[in-house]
């Protein structure tokens, strides 16, 4: 299973369910202007970065992090001034964090997902776009003809 799969799994099982909808990176490049459903969370590799060959010799194996964002997208506007999409975006970020924050998405190559940043990205007219990133830490093995 794929890190971001596992992202999407993690997310979708969340008891009881936070979001509507949960997609990768298909799904978020779509959005014309806001999701169709909301609250949403896209997840997307934003990055990876391999360290060097740990072996001397043999087959090439290298560890290699992946940060993957989690853009969360709520849109309240049961008040006039945010307030209640401020709100709902704390209960989302927590949601998210308890639910990926320790998982390991592939027991035999990786270790646990562990949590480096959040960021507002937008607030505009009762809509709060947030970003959650994760570092998700693998294996990287030479494959032998």
């Amino acid at each position: 299973m794929s890190i971001v799969a596992a992202f999407i799994a993690a997310l979708e099982a969340i008891d009881p369910p936070v979001f509507r909808l949960v997609g990768g990176a298909a799904e978020f490049a779509s959005i014309d202007t806001v999701p169709t459903a909301m609250p949403a969370a896209f997840v997307l590799v934003e990055s990876e970065e391999s360290a060097e060959n740990q072996r001397s010799t043999g087959p090439v194996l290298q560890r290699t992090i992946a940060e993957v964002a989690v853009v969360i997208v709520t849109d309240n506007v049961s008040d006039h001034v945010g307030a209640a999409a401020a709100v709902e975006i704390e209960t989302l970020k927590a949601a998210v964090r308890a639910a990926l924050i320790g998982l390991v998405p592939d027991p035999d190559e990786g270790n646990p997902v562990e949590h480096i940043s959040g960021e507002l990205l937008k607030a505009q007219g009762g809509t709060i776009w947030h970003r959650e990133l994760f570092a998700a830490a693998f294996y990287l093995q030479e494959q032998s003809p």
